[in-house]
């Protein structure tokens, strides 16, 4: 399957260390910059309560739902410490100073 990406903003619309909410026609993610400048796309709803990861705080590539505490790797999803649990990632990427997602893999998580 061939994947198409998507514009869905500016790496300055992120602040480093932080996180956006993007609504796409199939479903909403959270994007992620860390300090280094690396993105991340994960669900937004912690497995724990479904807390909004996307209002948590970014350290190294993990975020810490707003909730709970609980902390999540940007780069897997999986719930790190004693807890347990996963967020769906999604593939993201820059180009050109621009965040793109892949659509492919969008529809696909819809649909599950």
């Amino acid at each position: 399957m061939s994947s198409t990406w998507i514009d869905i903003a500016a790496l300055d619309d992120v602040p480093q260390r932080g996180a956006r909410l993007v609504k796409t026609a199939h479903g909403c993610v959270a994007v992620f910059r860390t300090g280094t400048d690396d993105i991340y796309a994960l669900d937004n709803a912690c497995p724990h309560k479904s807390g909004p990861l996307a209002d948590g705080i970014v350290h190294g590539a993990s975020v810490t739902c707003p909730l709970h505490n609980w902390v999540i790797s940007l780069e897997t999803g999986m719930v790190q410490g004693p807890d347990e649990g996963q967020v769906a990632t999604y593939p993201a990427r820059v180009e050109d100073g621009r965040i793109l997602l892949d659509a492919v893999f969008l529809r696909t998580r819809a649909v599950a």
